[in-house]
């Protein structure tokens, strides 16, 4: 996806694991369209295996690929390498403005390298703010960072631009697009509608369960790590004694996630641990599951679009618009809360469509389209 000639503007988005890939492949594609730009895609493969997932769904191939991700790196470690990589390119490149999304070190790292070289920066979900710096951990101080260097910041709602203006980031920065996750959710939903193929053995787990609520389960923040995962972990196997459930548990790559979960959840023959699920799956599952139980931000938005009930396993969110909308509640690591939650919407039908039914305000599809335009109109003006 290259735009031509050299002359034009350009622009150059810079992400590196499957979160972002999914967040910003419709923007990559809405700023391809525009004539007057020249965009430019780099990836730092913090997330190699499951950033490829998307790239190929999406049919985008890479500028630049810093091949960066090494079995367990420590933080510091990813961070320097990061940033020395990502200012090789910007040197190489020189770009008018570069795009990074949300708070992993990736879009920290490219935003401070930007920064070095005097080159503007816009943010791609811009002002979640959990005001715990260690919950999210690190994310909550990357998307700080990054707001504090960014002059243009894409807000997917009105409560995330109120944060930013709180922090005395200007009106005229700010932009509320709504979040581009919902965007790429639609576009795959209906592909997946339209004939797209389920994985096999998604689809055979699927009719396996097909008799039984689906509970679909993610879980890999680092917060979480320890008593955190495995209070998750006993949760889910007391949820799994119930004869009319199922779940299925894409489990994240993390060596320290694996471990606990197989050690709590192995052999029970209704709890299926899955390999992660590229992205068009992993919206099946959303679209046939019943109700989520995650640590994850996205699902916190994904879901509640195709009308399934959050239960956020973390004692704070950045994303407060979800549990103020009722798509969304905060249960944290305790089993006891867990169980009693998720046994309430499997029970509860009032409560369930309470939840189900409420509006989501996360976005209309449309928020790549916007960002295209107001990043267009900055560079040609």
């Amino acid at each position: 996806m290259k735009n031509s000639p050299i002359s034009k503007p350009k622009v150059v988005t810079i992400f590196g694991t499957r979160p972002e890939a999914i967040k910003l492949f419709p923007v990559i594609r809405a700023l391809s369209e525009r004539d007057k730009l020249q965009t430019i895609s780099c990836v730092t493969a913090q997330h190699r295996e499951m950033l490829d997932q998307v790239l190929e769904i999406a049919d985008i191939q890479p500028d630049y690929d810093l091949d960066l991700m090494r079995a367990n790196q420590s933080l510091d470690e990813l961070t320097g390498r990061l940033l020395t990589g990502i200012g090789q390119i910007l040197d190489d490149i020189k770009p008018q403005r570069v795009v990074v999304q949300g708070d992993t070190a990736t879009a920290m790292c490219g935003a401070l390298a930007a920064y070095y070289r005097q080159i503007p920066v816009s943010h791609v979900e811009a002002g979640l703010r959990s005001y715990n710096i260690y919950h999210p951990w690190p994310e909550e101080v990357n998307r700080k960072i990054i707001g504090t260097i960014a002059d243009q910041h894409f807000a997917p709602t009105e409560t995330s631009a109120g944060a930013l203006r709180k922090e005395n980031v200007a009106d005229e920065q700010i932009s509320v697009t709504g979040n581009t996750v919902i965007d790429a959710l639609l576009i795959t939903t209906e592909k997946n509608r339209t004939g797209q193929p389920v994985n096999r053995d998604l689809q055979n787990l699927f009719d396996k369960f097909s008799d039984r609520k689906i509970i679909g389960v993610t879980s890999h923040r680092r917060e979480n790590f320890g008593d955190g995962l495995t209070n998750i972990a006993s949760a889910l196997r007391e949820i799994a004694r119930r004869n009319d459930v199922a779940l299925i548990f894409p489990v994240h790559l993390n060596p320290n996630v694996r471990a606990i979960m197989n050690d709590a959840l192995g052999g029970l023959d209704n709890v299926a641990m899955i390999e992660p699920l590229d992205y068009p799956n992993f919206v099946a599952l959303l679209d046939s599951c019943t109700l989520m139980l995650t640590d994850s931000g996205g699902v916190q938005e994904e879901a509640p679009a195709l009308g399934k009930p959050v239960l956020v396993m973390r004692d704070t969110t950045e994303r407060p618009e979800g549990i103020e909308a009722g798509t969304a509640k905060l249960v944290g690591t305790d089993p006891d809360v867990i169980i009693k939650e998720t046994s309430k919407l499997l029970d509860d039908k009032r409560y369930y469509d309470s939840m189900a039914k409420a509006h989501n305000p996360f976005g209309d599809g449309l928020a790549s389209q916007r960002i295209a335009a107001i990043i267009e109109q900055s560079l040609i003006s």
